[in-house]
């Protein structure tokens, strides 16, 4: 996950400070250090670390943190200040046109970045906030690049304009403007050629784009994996063809998150989303002050109620009749499949404790307790019951139990333990019905996943 590694380190130097008293001012210097070490080796641009060292320092040493009643927490609460400030300090929104005029919107990358997929997701995300899009196919030189967009469109609801690979991506995206007016989409997003790396073909082209068709908005999508790279791709494209803002694909992966820190500072535009999984639902709006708090080990618990509640609204009569036996005191196994599901919506436990404030220091501890491959597991084991044996456990006898194991693929023995920690979550929701539906957003999030913790 991004930041892991920059995170722990962070935590730790932290944890150093809160552990003394009164602070001296090489106390102050020496924790910095270590936090400019942490950021280097996360990939964050050295110039930029070096003015945020020193706009940290200038503040921690001043008299009213040396002298306060808790230094060591004032400290880190300059460092999350400045690291809002650093990634934002706002949450950059993209600007559309007001009423029916049409919004273009330029994607642009490097081949390789998901540029593509982020195209889609960013429609996608669009369409739920009342906008609609229209995808064009304008990459006409990667083979299957049309098709995946098709494929990408499809899914996300959103209809695609394509016309082939003979024509040149200007006419195309001038064609898609009428095709919208003619349609009624208020959104056209040109998902554009990528090259495996800067070259003046692509850039002439992206030019000639600007300067035959009104964008806008110009998206670079940068792959947040490329560290330090990403943030040299946004300079030149920024430099070239000016850039709006960024999306930042594949925060999910195995980032340093330099990328993250860097790019705003450096182009001086903002992070528009940040792309946390495969899925097209998987774009999350940047906000640099819940990022500082993932990265301080605080958590990101807006994030995960948002998410809850959006998941609680694409199927809010199942999420209301989950939520409404559990006040009962009544639990199965469909409840349990209905919760594997839903906490899969919001990117796995793993991603949903590493939002828990405080969790990201013990994320370490608790990751090999974590199995992601035996809740695929548990979820077979449920699928290979008959409809009768979800709703009523209480049948579950030897011989089905069997049956069950063969059709999971299964030893017997992983269904036998499988059903006896069921019967205790069973036991433990029977006892505490009272904690959901308390607070809007938190009984939702009760409801989800209430068995797991």
């Amino acid at each position: 996950m991004a930041f892991e590694s920059l995170s722990d380190k962070l935590q730790n130097t932290f944890k150093k400070l809160r552990s003394k008293g009164l602070l001296t001012e090489d106390d102050v210097k020496t924790a910095l250090k270590e936090v400019k070490m942490a950021l280097l080796e996360a990939d964050v641009n050295f110039k930029v670390v070096k003015q945020f060292i020193n706009s940290v320092q200038e503040r921690a040493v001043g008299q009213d943190v040396m002298n306060g009643l808790n230094p060591g927490q004032m400290v880190i609460k300059i460092v999350n200040e400045e690291l809002v400030e650093l990634m934002g300090p706002e949450c950059a929104e993209i600007d559309f046109l007001p009423g029916k005029a049409i919004t273009v919107l330029m994607m642009c990358g490097l081949q390789g970045a998901g540029k593509t997929t982020a195209t889609a997701k960013l429609a996608g995300a669009l369409v739920k906030k009342g906008k609609r899009p229209l995808l064009v196919a304008c990459d006409i030189y990667r083979p299957g690049a049309i098709k995946q967009l098709q494929i990408n469109g499809e899914k996300v609801n959103v209809p695609v304009f394509e016309m082939g690979d003979n024509n040149s991506p200007v006419n195309i995206a001038k064609a898609a403007i009428e095709h919208a007016s003619k349609n009624d989409n208020n959104v056209v997003i040109l998902d554009t050629a990528g090259r495996l790396h800067i070259d003046e073909e692509m850039m002439e082209e992206l030019i000639l784009i600007k300067d035959n068709v009104d964008v806008h908005q110009t998206i670079l999508v940068v792959d947040a994996m490329t560290g330090q790279d990403a943030v040299t791709v946004a300079d030149e494209f920024n430099s070239r063809i000016g850039i709006d803002g960024v999306i930042l694909s594949k925060m999910d992966g195995d980032a340093r998150g330099g990328a993250a820190l860097s790019v705003k500072a450096v182009t001086r535009k903002p992070i528009f989303f940040v792309g946390m999984g495969e899925k097209l639902t998987d774009l999350e709006q940047f906000y640099p002050d819940r990022m500082a708090n993932r990265i301080l080990g605080m958590g990101d618990v807006l994030s995960l109620i948002e998410k809850a509640e959006e998941n609680i609204a694409i199927d809010e009569e199942t999420s209301k009749d989950m939520v409404g036996r559990l006040k009962k005191g009544k639990f199965d196994y469909n409840d349990y499949l209905e919760s594997l599901k839903q906490m899969n919506n919001l990117g796995g436990l793993s991603s949903i404790l590493g939002m828990l404030p405080g969790m990201g220091v013990k994320m370490k501890d608790i990751e090999g307790q974590i199995d992601e491959k035996q809740l695929k597991q548990t979820e077979a084991i449920i699928l290979s019951m008959t409809k009768e044996e979800r709703a009523n456990p209480k049948i579950m006898s030897l011989p089905r139990k069997g049956r069950i194991a063969k059709g999971a693929g299964v030893d017997i023995a992983v269904v036998n333990r499988f059903v006896k920690q069921f019967e205790q979550t069973q036991k433990m929701m029977k006892q505490m019905p009272g904690m959901f539906g308390k607070k809007k957003g938190m009984g939702g999030l009760g409801g989800m996943f209430g068995n797991f913790f």
